[in-house]
């Protein structure tokens, strides 16, 4: 039986680690993986944003491993900020011990199974907020940002090999925090070249496009021509660290550029 949290030696506990990702396909392949890990193991598996919190605030593991994009409902970054502020639990065997159980079943497990824990050893009691560690295929200045400033410990690119990813969750279980390669590289850019904030004029822009609107009616809502809604639009994503209009108005908004 594995001790109870608070007398859990770490070097010889697993790591606990909860998967996020909305493809089947790669939780299964991740799954694979991990389970080849020594003192790695996967706890339970999400499909989306919203099961992912539920399973986090309830098996409480060490790591979560979080995608960002997870088709509809809240993306990896919601999902990261509202898993890190998970109060801790302090009573021990709170939830579901008031009718003396000794297993909790929570459903909701990405392949429907039901997720069981004893109350001495797998309990979320005593355990406080979990780490976020993100995997994810997007490296944009924009991505990176909002990852970290809704919390993740760590941002690591899929393409790392299976020893960095060992290596990057047991990291993040200990608090530390791990970045790719090119992630490091694009954090330290910035930190070296900050962007140059935006003009009266891209503001102006910026706040056409969040209403949704097109060039050629940008250009007409401020008297300029197509071309130069263009050229703005090109300045404005260089700045944002974006490549899309979305992208835009989701940095603009996280930065409170906009009314």
């Amino acid at each position: 039986m594995t001790p109870p949290a608070g007398d859990r030696d770490p070097a010889h506990t697993p790591v606990r680690v909860l998967l996020c990702d909305d493809h089947a396909v790669v939780r299964a392949g991740l799954l694979a993986l991990l389970s080849s890990a020594h003192g790695i193991e996967v706890i339970g598996e999400a499909g989306d944003g919203e099961e992912a919190v539920a399973l986090a605030a309830a098996l409480r593991p060490d790591v979560v491993l979080m995608d960002l994009q997870l088709g509809s409902g809240i993306d990896g970054i919601e999902a990261t900020r509202r898993i890190a502020g998970l109060p801790e639990r302090e009573a021990e065997g709170e939830a579901g011990r008031a009718d003396g159980r000794d297993v909790e079943r929570e459903a909701g497990g990405a392949d429907g199974r039901d997720v069981e824990r004893d109350a001495a050893g797998r309990s979320a009691a005593g355990r406080g907020a979990p780490h976020v560690l993100v995997l994810t295929t997007y490296d944009t200045d924009a991505d990176i940002n909002r990852a970290i400033e809704a919390g993740a410990t760590g941002y690591l690119l899929k393409a790392e090999r299976p020893e960095e990813l060992f290596s990057a969750i047991r990291a993040a279980a200990a608090g530390r925090s791990t970045l790719s390669a090119p992630v490091a590289h694009r954090v330290l850019a910035q930190m070296r070249s900050p962007r140059p904030g935006l003009t009266d004029r891209e503001l102006d822009i910026l706040g056409q496009l969040a209403r949704g609107l097109s060039n050629r009616e940008i250009a007409r809502a401020l008297f300029i021509s197509e071309a130069t809604v263009k050229t703005h639009l090109g300045r404005i994503y260089d700045k944002l660290g974006v490549d899309t209009r979305a992208g835009a108005v989701s940095v603009a908004k996280e930065q409170r550029l906009l009314p």
